[in-house]
């Protein structure tokens, strides 16, 4: 069984895909508190249901998108994720699972969309001592994000506000060692169309000086940031 959020069809606005048509299993749960998250109700506050894999993948065959978007939350915490990729994968749909990089499974998956969480991510104010610590303690597993790497086609998404938190990804990718450049991607945090305009200002600027992609949240420009989209 697998606790979903929500499932639904929309186009990826995030990444080198896109633009895709894609149908989105969002699993509720997270092992981190992300301060900025903007999927709360899939993390910090989970909502939903346990399905079984069953139900999961009759809900997707709704439509005929062959693209799948697994993300959450954190669609790694769950065991039975490896099953639901197995029946993804029968029918023939190219999966994409996005995780921030702190569980190692060994799945099938056409494209491992990881999201690294910097420093800038730990959410002291927000969030209780507790989790503070628990999530500056799981936040960063490079060793974790290089076996997933090694499963096959990647990509690095890493959030940023600031410089501070631009430069702190070159230390990151320096620490992390064998990386592909043109999988590496910088994407403002904001969640209006007019925060990742603001951020844009100094953000393309950095990308074209240090050879490394920008990544644009579309969806939030396309949908606003809504569910469902």
């Amino acid at each position: 069984m697998i606790r979903i959020s929500e499932i639904f069809h929309s186009v990826q606005g995030e990444g080198r895909l896109t633009g895709t048509p894609s149908v989105f299993i969002r699993t509720s749960g997270c092992n981190l508190r992300c301060w900025f998250c903007d999927t709360r109700y899939a993390s910090w506050e989970p909502e939903g249901d346990s399905w079984d894999i069953e139900t999961i993948v009759a809900a997707v065959t709704k439509w005929p998108t062959s693209h799948v978007v697994i993300t959450g939350g954190e669609p790694m915490i769950f065991e039975e994720l490896g099953q639901l990729c197995h029946e993804l994968r029968r029918q023939k749909r190219h999966i994409t699972i996005e995780t921030a990089g702190t569980i190692h499974r060994d799945l099938e998956c056409d494209l491992w969309s990881i999201s690294p969480k910097l420093s800038n991510s730990t959410p002291v104010g927000y969030a209780s001592e507790e989790w503070v610590k628990q999530h500056d303690q799981r936040r960063n597993r490079p060793d974790v994000v290089r076996s997933l790497m090694a499963l096959g086609d990647y990509q690095l998404k890493f959030v940023v506000g600031s410089i501070l938190d631009a430069a702190e990804v070159l230390e990151y990718l320096q620490e992390l060692g064998d990386w592909d450049r043109d999988r590496v991607m910088l994407m403002p945090r904001g969640t209006t169309a007019q925060d990742l305009r603001l951020q844009s200002t100094w953000l393309t600027s950095w990308c074209r000086d240090h050879d490394l992609k920008l990544c644009d949240r579309a969806h939030i420009y396309w949908f606003g940031n809504r569910r469902g989209t």
